[in-house]
């Protein structure tokens, strides 16, 4: 028999802060290294909590996880929460399941946008907080720099009092080390699992009262189905247990509790039973929602839903109507694409789905294009056929009229390129909030309007030859700013299906940048490059090299076509305008026009001013 008190006493339930890139799944990887999580002999994984093929290609946190390590007689059960905003919705529903947070900051960089975000939800809890300094072996470290920096921004978020007075380690995760003072070298991280059970307060014991638990994620096992996992608020869990599961409408349904698992490294442990204070994960409960509470029959309970940030950003879904539809993938019905989507508004609060203008379009509202890209991701590797159009901002009205969502935006440059970024943000309406010295580097915040966004990455990497790193966080609402212009260049699109050559390709080179190379299958209405100028252009991509009798009197020109530019999902997202789209099939990733006949779209689709100046 498990004495709850002490149970509780031993556990610190906690999520781990850092802006993408700071070192945090670095950091649990020496948390699995040093607690003996890993056997004799067993290969050790690199970045282990990103289990998802995306978050290892990405190189981010898009899912938030759950794991344990224990040290000695204590456990820390830790939340790997997303860094970035756009996957806010996962931090949200995680801070309800912890009592503190190891806020993680880069020795050189600082706290930088997305630390601000996930921070502002911690101290809005009142949660206690250890900071930790990472990296400070890079040879542009400045820990006390950064240390003033972090404590301004715990004061410009509205800390209390209580809140600054939290303490600091300085790690180099990569290696496994931590230190409470700079001039001692570490040795292991004993001293910040310290310091976390010094400082964290340990769950309260709330055994002897009813079971309550509120679903916060939603998973799913091949061999036992529908998992709900979160943190037992009060009372103990059995297997074969019957629990009132209490929607959001106060109804009740009764389930009984066929697996019972907790967390220890990367795998889930069966139990036969859950204490106060455990993050479980819960199988047989097979219609629950995010934010349902798991109670006790005998004496139900509501608690208070979850509330996160309202989307800023949708995107028009539809079904793949294009001639090469069916050819890729094994989804390809708007009923299929239908019950896709609303599953995952089912498992992710952040996301929402609404019927279009016909059955075969959905509007899927997020946090941001980045959360709607992988989405979008997933269901081509998944093989779903479907198009996908240009994201638009989601307005609302305010106290004086039209409003739309603005992002504060944080750009790192080197000083040659800081005119080039100025000029390009002021054509979308940003206004210059702040601009210092980092290093070497410029780092320069403003305020843009989300919809300013779209296509800014790629037209910044262009215009800094690669050197600009850039964030975004939302930062509220501001009236309506007027029409932002879109891309200042036109498509070449092709006016006939076929495969493209390179004799063809190369006598259009002059014309514009090719999206596609020679032997590229195309239909008409498919984009397959960008125009010099700024309207559309329609153009012949399949035409090959009559071959006649006749000898040539001089040496034929050697056709040799410049590399194609291989679109992304994002920069095609990013590129297209209002009558284009992007079609997304297991394999490929094309852009075409929404009106695919030549005969059906304007004659010309240039910009307002070069349609005044046309007419």
């Amino acid at each position: 028999m498990i004495d709850s008190k002490t149970h509780c006493a031993r556990l610190r339930n906690l999520a781990i802060i850092a802006h993408v890139d700071h070192g945090k799944t670095t950091l649990v990887d020496a948390l699995f290294r040093q607690s003996g999580v890993y056997q004799d002999h067993q290969e050790v994984q690199d970045r282990a909590m990103d289990t998802d093929d995306q978050e290892r290609e990405r190189g981010i946190t898009i899912l938030a996880k759950c794991t344990s390590v224990s040290f000695g007689d204590n456990t820390l059960q830790i939340v790997d929460t997303p860094g970035h905003a756009d996957f806010g919705g996962e931090v949200e529903r995680t801070l309800r399941m912890i009592d503190g947070v190891l806020l993680l900051v880069d020795a050189a960089e600082g706290p930088l946008p997305q630390t601000r975000f996930v921070l502002r939800k911690a101290l809005e809890r009142g949660l206690p907080v250890v900071v930790a300094i990472n990296k400070i072996d890079r040879k542009d470290a400045r820990p006390e720099e950064v240390l003033d920096e972090v404590y301004d921004l715990f004061i410009d978020l509205g800390a209390d009092e209580q809140q600054l007075d939290f303490p600091v380690l300085y790690l180099v995760a990569r290696e496994g080390t931590a230190t409470r003072k700079l001039a001692e070298p570490g040795h292991d991280l004993k001293a910040l699992v310290e310091v976390l059970v010094e400082t964290l307060p340990a769950p309260k014991d709330l055994s002897e009262q009813p079971l309550c638990l509120q679903a916060n994620q939603l998973a799913y096992d091949d061999y036992v189905g529908r998992l709900v996992i979160g943190r037992v608020l009060s009372g103990s869990l059995r297997t074969g247990q019957m629990v009132a599961v209490m929607d959001k409408e106060g109804q009740t349904a009764s389930s009984r509790v066929v697996g019972i698992f907790t967390f220890h490294g990367l795998k889930r442990v069966a139990q036969d039973e859950a204490h106060c204070g455990d993050i479980v994960s819960i199988a047989g409960i097979d219609e629950v929602s995010i934010g349902d509470t798991i109670c006790d029959p005998e004496h139900p309970r509501s608690l208070p839903r979850i509330k996160v940030d309202e989307p800023t950003v949708s995107m028009i879904f539809q079904i793949n109507d294009g001639p090469m539809a069916g050819l890729a993938g094994r989804f390809l019905t708007s009923r299929q694409l239908r019950d896709r989507l609303y599953k995952e508004a089912y498992a992710n609060v952040s996301i929402r789905v609404e019927d279009g203008e016909s059955p075969e379009q959905f509007r899927v509202l997020g946090r941001g294009d980045l959360q709607l890209a992988v989405l979008i991701e997933n269901l081509r590797r998944e093989g779903y056929e479907l198009c996908v159009r240009n994201p638009q901002v989601v307005t609302r009205q305010g106290p004086k009229g039209l409003e739309e969502p603005v992002e504060l935006l944080v750009i790192d440059v080197p000083p040659e390129y800081v005119g080039a970024v100025t000029e390009a943000l002021g054509k979308r309406h940003a206004s210059l909030v702040d601009q210092q010295q980092d290093g070497s580097r410029i780092r320069l915040e403003h305020r843009v309007p989300t919809r300013g966004l779209f296509g800014l990455r790629s037209h910044l990497l262009t215009a800094t030859c690669g050197t600009v790193v850039q964030h975004s966080l939302f930062d509220g609402w501001m009236p309506w700013s007027g029409p932002i212009a879109q891309r200042g260049t036109g498509a070449l699109v092709s006016d006939r299906a076929g495969r493209t050559t390179p004799y063809a390709l190369f006598h259009l080179q002059p014309r514009g940048q090719m999206f596609v190379s020679p032997g590229t299958e195309v239909y008409e209405g498919m984009v397959i490059g960008e125009h010099t100028r700024e309207n559309d252009l329609n153009l012949n991509a399949v035409r090959p090299k009559k071959l006649t009798n006749t000898r040539a009197a001089g040496k034929d020109e050697a056709t040799v076509c410049a590399p194609p530019r291989l679109m992304s999902l994002e920069q095609s997202l990013d590129w297209i305008r209002d009558d284009e789209m992007v079609e997304v099939v297991p394999g490929d990733v094309r852009i075409r026009k929404r009106i695919l006949p030549a005969a059906g779209r304007p004659i010309w689709a240039g910009t307002d001013r070069q349609r005044k100046r046309k007419d």
